[in-house]
């Protein structure tokens, strides 16, 4: 008989992303180091809980903080456009979130350590590109710049305010 050992509460590790554009291009990084070294992406990145100063860092604010980390752009958060899920390498479960954001300010510069490029780039330019793109990626960033997805937007007076929701 096999025993299943459960932590409480359960634990799950959210990932962020967030599908940048601006002009009908979308915001690409490439990774510096790690396994996807050299692979382009969309700026991404884990919810830690807590920032330094210990304030909370929802899911939506995690995307736009790694957006100016990785990209150097400042980004506003225009909805939700989708879950995905998914496993680490060694299984552990992960949802990743996907926000689809406008371009506010700066211009694409690599942060030199988890990304070293940084470029927006058309529909057009994905599909002739001959640089090693994620799968996952190419395939939300092609959808939404052929107009094939929907965003459910942020709902600030749901009844746990200010707590976002997105219905």
């Amino acid at each position: 008989m096999s025993m299943i050992i459960k932590t409480w509460p359960p634990r799950i590790t959210i990932c962020v992303g967030a599908v940048v554009l601006r002009e009908q291009k979308v915001l690409l990084i490439r990774e510096a180091r790690g396994a996807h070294k050299g692979v382009w992406g969309i700026p991404w990145g884990f919810v830690e809980g807590r920032n330094d100063d210990g304030t909370l860092d929802p899911p939506q604010m995690a995307a736009l903080r790694e957006t100016h980390e990785e990209a150097g752009v400042g980004a506003a958060m225009v909805g939700l456009l989708g879950i995905q899920n998914h496993a680490s390498s060694q299984g552990d479960p992960r949802i990743y979130m996907i926000f689809l954001c406008r371009h506010l300010s700066g211009e694409p510069t690599p942060d030199h350590d988890e990304t070293d490029r940084a470029a927006y780039i058309s529909k057009a330019e994905i599909e002739s590109w001959d640089e090693p793109v994620d799968d996952f990626v190419r395939w939300i960033v092609l959808r939404v710049l052929s107009g094939e997805y929907t965003v459910i937007g942020p709902q600030p007076g749901n009844p746990y305010a200010p707590f976002m929701g997105f219905f």
